[in-house]
């Protein structure tokens, strides 16, 4: 009996100690479910407006494009995959595409090279650095507007800088040469650089290698300086220390400028139509411009939505690999 009593007071205590520790998790329990419902609802309308003037919109999009809107009058007649078959085989669309590919390789490469020298040249603790600093990031203070009219006056073939090649027997016509190079037959278009691109890859360029250079320069500065003096001691030289220590360590950095300045490249509207438009042959037309000038000029809603989408999905397939690598990474 005397034990019997024991253990049910041992079990008493144990139960007394057990409780309070019991309560302590569920009252934590319940103030992280509280925590998390108040967070959703701060974060609701936020979310409402997403759904709706994002996604809401993209799917409205991609239901005008399978439609047979041509005019002003809507027309919601299911049109399946015509309207994306018409855009393949029109001439216009082809080129663009084509502009598109040459404009974002060359963009896309030169703003990352010139930001990686630019940023390696100021972190060299120069003495007027600010100033070089603030030169090459003062592009940026500008909109693709302002850079293309700038840019159109700067190497139209009459003014600005052909002024001075004139007098070299230089005769350039930048965005108004309809030249190829290469030139090879593809579909219904002559496939290489169009020329004329060449000037409207220097106008972007221009604008956007400042903040190249500041994603870079921020990477250098957040490398101990230890780690190179480690290097230096080692018997490396400075190149060696930039090749196998410091460019390394930026990959990060040039994934992060590669993939913003595709997304840039990609839906390019702003730049083009300041500065050059279409051109002549359709040489500096992009998809943006196209979509533009069909939607709203031409009232072909259904051919502009189909546009659109096909945009979208050429952002996308450069920004969803990136995500989730980077989710993964976060994990």
């Amino acid at each position: 009996m005397q034990g019997g009593k024991v253990v049910l007071e041992r079990e008493a205590l144990e139960t007394a100690e057990v409780t309070p520790a019991i309560k302590t998790k569920k009252r934590k329990r319940a103030g992280l479910s509280k925590d998390r419902w108040l967070a959703f609802l701060f974060l609701l309308p936020s979310i409402i407006l997403l759904a709706i003037f994002v996604y809401g919109f993209i799917s409205w999009t991609a239901y005008v494009s399978v439609s047979r809107w041509h005019s002003l009058l809507p027309d919601f007649t299911f049109a399946g995959l015509a309207n994306y078959q018409a855009l393949f085989h029109n001439f216009r669309f082809q080129a663009d595409l084509r502009n598109t590919l040459f404009f974002s390789v060359f963009f896309i490469v030169l703003v990352v090279l010139l930001g990686q020298m630019l940023a390696i040249f100021i972190d060299q603790r120069l003495k007027a650095e600010s100033l070089f600093r603030n030169i090459f990031l003062f592009p940026m203070a500008l909109s693709f507007v302002v850079t293309g009219v700038v840019w159109r006056w700067i190497l139209n073939p009459e003014t600005g800088v052909n002024l001075l090649l004139k007098d070299f027997g230089i005769h350039p016509k930048w965005y108004t040469d309809t030249s190829i190079v290469p030139s090879w037959h593809i579909g219904q278009i002559d496939f290489g650089l169009p020329v004329a691109l060449i000037a409207v890859v220097i106008a972007a360029v221009w604008q956007m290698t400042g903040f190249s250079l500041a994603m870079y320069l921020a990477g250098l500065r957040a490398i101990p300086e230890d780690v190179r003096e480690a290097a230096r001691i080692d018997g490396a030289s400075e190149f060696q220390i930039y090749r196998k220590i410091i460019l390394p360590q930026l990959k990060p950095i040039t994934y992060s400028v590669v993939i913003i300045m595709a997304h840039i490249s990609l839906k390019i509207f702003d730049l083009i139509y300041a500065m050059t438009g279409p051109g002549a042959n359709y040489v500096t037309d992009m998809p943006g411009v196209f979509m533009f000038e069909t939607t709203f000029r031409g009232n072909d809603y259904a051919q502009g939505a189909a546009i659109a989408i096909i945009m979208l999905i050429m952002v996308a397939v450069f920004i969803i690999p990136y995500l989730i690598s980077s989710r993964k990474g976060e994990s």
